[in-house]
């Protein structure tokens, strides 16, 4: 039995001791859990009780974005040791299917992800994660941004899709946590300069910290103009992400594409959103999908620990564990000037 924060149902929620696995398997690792990210998934999962397909139906264990300390390794375990600290990628797939043995396990129909029901989570005293889905953080790596990783690598990865050069101009739409880190991986990545709109002015003025991100807010000014005025009047930025989710942001996104350019959609819409595909085809605009990362969370540690990208500044509070829940509900609440809260399990 182990102590955890558990969705009982939809709406309610209990920190209270839970039946986990514990078993270390010959290539596992057992890790003490320090930081845990409060993500968007975690609280619709609250709030709503499904995302999609995926139902809550009897208790889970939330919170997949994690680092901690390693406590016991299996047998065969050769890269890690008990004292290593580390984050955990939170998807484990199965290493035989041929999505898997192609390279993209993040889109494999078996993967077991953290906090995905019946999958329980990393909200409790320790884990049992696999050592090849285990990283080691650098000495200057903090807990808190070890934690940090997972959804960093959401960014990362969109980036590699969208296939970034040396000195390229992009844009992000939608300026939550996912679209900061968005726009902060395609600067690490070497685009010169990075727009990125939104509609809540506290979030803006968060990203606007950061020397090469331009905000923009669409509430009062155009997007399309913006760019047109920094990239000229026929021309636009040459990779976009859409990482709003919103139907809104998908016309203005085309627009302000340049011909032949990139967008990578990385936000999932409620519901269809209809696209105008006829601007897609005279641009010919190379199109990418993003669904969580692969083969990117070495990357997102090591540019973390490079000093290239400061996720410090993103860390809207920490909460200890006994007040998981409040963290929760201020999370559910929505607060316009909050990025990312965290739940602190050892002091």
């Amino acid at each position: 039995m182990a102590k955890a924060l558990v969705l009982e149902c939809k709406g309610k929620l209990s920190i209270r001791d839970i039946d986990l696995p514990s078993h270390v398997g010959a290539n596992d690792v057992k890790i003490k859990i320090h930081n845990v990210g409060v993500c968007g998934s975690d609280v619709h999962y609250y709030t709503h009780g499904k995302i999609g397909p995926f139902v809550v139906n009897e208790p889970m264990v939330l919170g997949h974005e994690a680092s901690g300390t390693v406590v016991e390794v299996g047998k065969d375990v050769k890269n890690l040791k008990v004292g290593d600290r580390v984050c955990m990628e939170p998807g484990v797939p199965n290493l035989h299917s041929k999505a898997t043995q192609l390279g993209i396990y993040n889109v494999d129909p078996d993967v077991r992800f953290w906090a995905t029901p019946p999958i329980h989570g990393c909200l409790t005293e320790s884990v049992v994660h696999p050592a090849a889905y285990t990283f080691k953080l650098p000495d200057n790596v903090s807990f808190a941004e070890g934690a940090f990783v997972e959804p960093f690598a959401t960014g990362v990865h969109a980036c590699v899709k969208g296939k970034i050069k040396p000195g390229d101009i992009c844009l992000v739409a939608g300026c939550g946590p996912i679209g900061i880190l968005t726009a902060l991986a395609a600067l690490a990545s070497g685009a010169s300069k990075v727009f990125i709109s939104d509609v809540a002015a506290p979030k803006l003025a968060i990203a606007g910290q950061y020397e090469g991100l331009i905000p923009v807010n669409v509430a009062k000014d155009s997007l399309v103009e913006k760019v047109k005025a920094e990239c000229g009047k026929d021309w636009g930025v040459d990779v976009a992400f859409e990482a709003s989710g919103h139907p809104s942001s998908y016309d203005p996104l085309l627009a302000s594409v340049r011909p032949g350019g990139t967008i990578v959609f990385v936000g999932m819409p409620v519901d269809k959103v209809p696209f105008d595909f006829v601007t897609a085809q005279s641009k010919e605009l190379r199109m990418e999908t993003v669904f969580r990362y692969a083969n990117v969370y070495d990357r997102a540690v090591s540019l973390i620990a490079s000093g290239k990208v400061n996720l410090k500044p993103l860390i809207s509070g920490i909460y200890p564990f006994e007040k998981a829940i409040e963290a929760f509900e201020r999370a559910a609440s929505a607060k316009p000037d909050d990025v990312k809260l965290q739940i602190q399990l050892i002091e």
